[in-house]
């Protein structure tokens, strides 16, 4: 059987030992761990390389480890069309220190970390236009931290009554529930086609 994954790890293992610190392959996916003055050669191997041609940047996420010093882990999704392969690049980072951007070698990235900026705090030097780009203007804080709180800040909306825009405190529209394992959230409690079944011996 070819063995994709196998070939690239060994030409990589080959060709691009030094920017990478770390390799794990798992359920037929290869991530490779990286620091922040590789990241940028890197990336830019997998795009160029002719045994690679990661051309496509798919996603740029954070993850939020609050218990590490560098709490953040910066994860990038490539796809090479050309072989049919995907590749995962992971960095870790702290609240203070910026990740280089991408930018330069992919389209799609101003957007991705944009999105990692807002949603998370993580800022990536030397990106064109590093501002929120799904939270409301003014918004504080970074809400898919861990330590995010989910009460005392205040949302904005259009009130079509007094034809302005309004600030009021945020409502969750459903409070902390217990569950008593009764409520028909919880399933199903009347007896099925067929469950009769299974109490006949």
């Amino acid at each position: 059987m070819d063995d994709k994954l196998g070939d690239l790890e060994a030409h990589l293992d080959a060709s691009a030992a030094a920017l990478i610190a770390a390799k794990a392959r798992r359920l037929d996916e290869l991530t490779l761990t990286t620091s922040a003055d590789r990241l940028i050669g890197l990336l830019g191997f997998l795009r160029d390389d002719s045994k690679c041609q990661f051309r496509q940047l798919i996603d740029v996420c954070g993850v939020d480890y609050p218990e590490r010093p560098a709490r953040f882990e910066v994860v990038y999704h490539l796809l090479s069309l050309r072989h049919n392969m995907r590749v995962r690049v992971k960095i870790a980072t702290g609240e203070e220190t910026p990740v280089p951007s991408a930018a330069s070698l992919f389209p799609s990235a101003p957007w991705f970390e944009r999105e990692v900026w807002d949603l998370y705090g993580v800022w990536f030097s030397d990106h064109p236009d590093m501002r929120r780009i799904l939270t409301d203007y003014g918004f504080e804080g970074h809400p898919l931290r861990k330590d995010f709180p989910l009460t005392g800040f205040v949302e904005m909306r259009y009130d079509d009554v007094e034809k302005r825009v309004v600030y009021e405190p945020v409502k969750l529209t459903q409070e902390f529930r217990r569950f008593d394992f009764l409520s028909p959230w919880e399933g199903a409690r009347a007896v099925l086609p067929g469950d009769e079944k299974a109490t006949k011996q």
